[in-house]
């Protein structure tokens, strides 16, 4: 098979060509722009390149639903240039292939269940923690959708005792987005993530607000592996103060193993690294050109 990828972020779009097997063996990044700049761009990379499918992971939120007449579509998103704008339909008009459609971060779990840290699981979840919090949802081997989709990122969470930052998030005060995601944690002290690794207090409220989130996920989704990436984790300390908070805000209610003895490999690094999103994109292509 010949198969496109494309995981659409706010920040950035990244274009690949690959196989079923996730082999990528052509790649572009294209900056984030409106549509009016991105579109070209994007429809000029894939067309004449022979792929049967595309599989799109697009940042959200977005219309999952396959009977609306908005499927496809790009919803309420903060970048307003793409506020209703046809992501599916335009890359299904334009180049004449089948359409997979999905969130980037449920890209991204897909992509880590089909070739990564959760390969041979049923049930496992992606965070990603940078420009925004997402998190994909991959219940008995199946992505999870309903009403819209997860938007687990947007949780509510009680406020850390010496936070007075009043919340990045239009819509919520204290939500995990609006208080952990990379523009609060600049916004709050003053300074991007990279510039503040030795301040030992910005990861401790950071860690606070990651493990509260985590810890509503697991009573929720009750998933056998959490996978944690995206930019704020690339202050790789913040992986051991996770696991130790989220395990003292569990208090041993989930008596399982997993929790109790082997957090280290309870809660993970992806093991594709920043291309779980894109081999997951390949893989909405491939799904989807099996299912037509």
């Amino acid at each position: 098979m010949r198969i496109g990828g494309l995981e659409a972020g706010g920040t950035k779009m990244v274009c690949a060509i690959g196989d079923e097997q996730g082999n990528i063996t052509e790649k572009k990044i294209i900056p984030t722009g409106t549509p009016q700049d991105t579109m070209p761009e994007l429809i000029d990379f894939y067309k004449g390149k022979g792929i049967e499918a595309l599989g799109i992971g697009c940042f959200g939120p977005v219309d999952l639903n396959r009977k609306s007449s908005t499927y496809g579509f790009i919803r309420q998103t903060a970048k307003l240039p793409w506020i209703n704008f046809d992501m599916a339909g335009t890359m299904s008009k334009e180049l004449q292939v089948p359409i997979g459609f999905d969130t980037d971060v449920n890209g991204a779990v897909l992509g880590e269940a089909v070739w990564g840290a959760a390969k041979g699981l049923d049930n496992a979840i992606y965070i990603t923690v940078g420009t925004g919090i997402g998190v994909g949802v991959y219940i008995d081997k199946r992505l999870v959708h309903g009403l819209m989709h997860p938007e687990a990122g947007h949780v509510l969470l009680s406020r850390h005792p010496k936070d007075t930052y009043k919340g990045r998030c239009p819509y919520h005060s204290n939500c995990a987005e609006g208080l952990a995601a990379g523009p609060a944690v600049e916004e709050r002290w003053g300074q991007k993530a990279v510039e503040l690794a030795d301040r030992e207090e910005v990861w401790e409220m950071e860690a606070y607000y990651i493990s509260q989130a985590i810890a509503d996920y697991i009573f929720v989704y009750s998933p056998e592996k959490i996978i944690l990436g995206g930019g704020i984790m690339h202050q790789k300390k913040l992986y051991d103060m996770v696991r130790k908070q989220t395990k003292e805000l569990l208090n041993g209610y989930i008596a399982k193993e997993e929790i109790l003895e082997d957090m280290e490999n309870y809660i993970v690094e992806p093991l594709l690294g920043d291309e779980a999103g894109i081999k997951g994109a390949l893989y909405l292509g491939v799904l989807k050109l099996g299912n037509c």
